[in-house]
This record gives structure tokens, sequence and C-alpha cells, in this order.
């Protein structure tokens, strides 16, 4: 009898504790809020909706598993650059975060707005800084330590622009104007004159239409929908470049208690959202310059000479952030030469070699 009573105790405790270890996954309905800083008026967001999400959907059909979204955009839940605490406090259990607006947390992510003028592909580079999260250890440690798991669908930005309320024929016109710049591409100012103050896009268009900006820098396919061509309506092509802002992520203790066919299914859902968000992207860009020229901009682009002037006359920005790191005990120069090699492999010509002086 003490011998059976033992065998019950046991299979009772055996039976709780498959119960409360049991992956989260085991539920017949999720709720997962999705959350982005940016409204969807963006495509990087608009594709969560139009791409991932359905994807997601689609993988787990037929698993058992019914999956309700929330999604919560446009400082609903979190402000442009707070999407990573969100996550990592378990607000939400996937974001669209911006490592360009989380510097201090996502550093090494940020490799390629300390490298302007090198490559204007913003797809290859996408899918190249995708690769990046998972083989480069310095990149891997850097979503660990915030407990977060990169999913991919990294959003790369279109060559960025130059929009001012002036036209610009050469960089001394650019001496002593204000001009916002997402981040550390305020780094790109130094040499210029201009005074170069950090911003981002949902200010943009009244901080130009007030005077707290005489200018910004910003991206085509960003602009149209910003109608920052109303209030900045001289649009100067410089080429400093196609970049890296950020992708999906999901909390990671949430993530590690999925099931592996949800976690496959998030994953995968990542990378048909770059696929389509690029493409999306590269579709867009010529169109977008042409409306905000149909509605009274003025599109020019800089020679070579004032691009080489330009770059020339910067402080060597990568260099010094890469030292940075590398001294705060990340990979910064290694980190470094892995992407300008890689962009230099991939058919760029850069007009500065950052890695190499």
């Amino acid at each position: 009898m003490n011998n059976l009573l033992k065998t019950t105790a046991v299979a009772a405790a055996l039976v709780m504790g498959a119960l409360t270890s049991a992956p989260m996954a085991i539920a017949a309905d999720m709720n997962v809020t999705v959350v982005a800083g940016h409204p969807p008026v963006f495509r990087w967001v608009k594709h969560v909706s139009k791409t991932f999400i359905p994807a997601v959907n689609a993988a787990m059909e037929g698993s058992g598993t019914t999956i309700t979204w929330s999604e919560q955009y446009g400082g609903s839940l979190a402000k442009v650059g707070d999407e990573l605490e969100s996550v990592e406090e378990g607000l939400a259990e996937i974001g669209l975060v911006s490592s360009l607006f989380d510097p201090a947390k996502l550093s090494v992510q940020n490799v390629t707005y300390f490298t302007p003028f090198v490559h204007t592909d913003a797809a290859l580079i996408a899918e190249w800084m995708d690769e990046l999260q998972i083989s480069n250890e310095a990149m891997k440690s850097s979503w660990a330590e915030n407990g977060l798991e990169y999913l991919g669908g990294a959003i790369g930005i279109d060559d960025y622009l130059l929009m001012t309320k002036f036209p610009i024929n050469s960089i001394a016109d650019l001496d002593g104007k204000k001009i916002g710049a997402p981040g550390p591409a305020v780094n790109w100012l130094k040499g210029t004159g201009a005074v170069g103050v950090s911003g981002n896009l949902t200010t943009y268009y009244n901080e130009i239409k007030t005077g707290v900006y005489d200018g910004v820098i910003v991206f085509a396919s960003a602009a149209l929908p910003g109608k920052l061509h109303e209030v900045a309506p001289y649009i100067t092509k410089i080429g400093f470049g196609a970049q890296y802002a950020g992708g999906i992520a999901a909390n990671k203790d949430w993530f590690d208690g999925l099931s592996p066919e949800l976690q496959k299914a998030l994953k995968d859902a990542a990378i048909a959202d770059r696929i389509a968000y690029h493409q999306d992207l590269d579709a867009s860009v010529a169109k977008f310059l042409s409306i905000m020229q149909s509605q009274g901009a003025t599109v020019t682009e800089v020679d070579q000479a004032m691009r080489e002037e330009w770059a020339a006359g910067m402080d060597n920005v990568a260099k010094l952030w890469a030292e940075k790191l590398d001294s705060e005990g990340k990979a910064g120069s290694a980190v470094l030469k892995s992407y300008m090699d890689t962009m230099r492999a991939a058919g760029a010509t850069p007009v500065r070699n950052w890695d190499q002086e």
C-alpha cells in the first residue's frame, strides 16, 4: 500500500512538473503584441501587418495554435527608440527594434551609419546584416544582453538624401545651417559647417516648418509619406548610401518557451518580411522622387568631385567608433573590417575606405 501511494505521488508530481514547464505554444490560443514606434505609413511597419503576421499565421495553420495579434504602432505603446525596452520588459512579445535609435544598447548594429558613402543597395546591406546578427558573436550578444531574440526582417534604408529649405550648389552653402539627422548620421555633417541636430521622422515636418531645422538628412521612401517636400523642397542626392536601421526581435524568455514549430514560423516570416519590404522599397524610390518633383520639389544630384570633397572633409568617424567599442570589450574594429570587406566583395566602390586608414 505504501509503495502504491509513493508511486501515485511520484506520478502526480511528474504530471504537475510537466504541466508547469510546458512551453507556451501548447496553448490553443495565444495573444501576441507587436510594437513599433513609427506609424504604419512607413513601409517597414506596414509590412509587419502585410507580410510578417500573415506568414506566421499561414505557417501555423493546422497546428492547433491560433494567434490573436495586437498591433501597437506609432507611439501607442512605445516611442521611436523605446521598442527594445518594451519588448525586453514584456510589454510586447515582438517589436520592430530600431537599433539606429538605441546606440548604447545596440552599438555594433550601427556600423553602417558610421560608414557613409559605401553602397546604395539597401536590399544587399539588409541581407548581409541579417546574416551578421547570426554569425557575428558581438552582434548576437547585443541582442541577448538585452533579453531579446533577433528574428530577422532587417530594415534596409534607401540612399539618404539632403532635403533643405534652400538650394545647395556647394558644401559652403551648408555653413551655419541647422540640419536634422537620425542618430549617428549627425556625424556625416562634420566638416561641412552645418550644425547637426539629432532627430527622427516623427518630428521632422514640424521642426522644419517652425524653423528648428533648415533641412534634414532623410530618404525618399519616407520623405514622401512624411510630406517633407512641402517644407523642404530642395532635394539633393549626395550619395550617403543605404543603411541598416534595425529589425524584428522577440522577448527571449517568451521566445524560448515556444514550440520549435512556432519559433521557425517566426524566423521564416521575418525573412519573408525582409524580402517583400525591399521589393516594395526598390519599386518606390524613383517613383516617390518623381512624385515629389511633380509637386514642386527640385531634385539635383551632386557630382563625384563634391561627393569626394564631402567624404574627405569628415573625421574618420568609423575608426573612432570602432576604437571606442574596442575599448569597451566589443569587437568594433573587427565588425568594421568585416562590413567593409563584404561590401567591397559585393561590388561596392566606397568613396572612402574607412577601415583602411
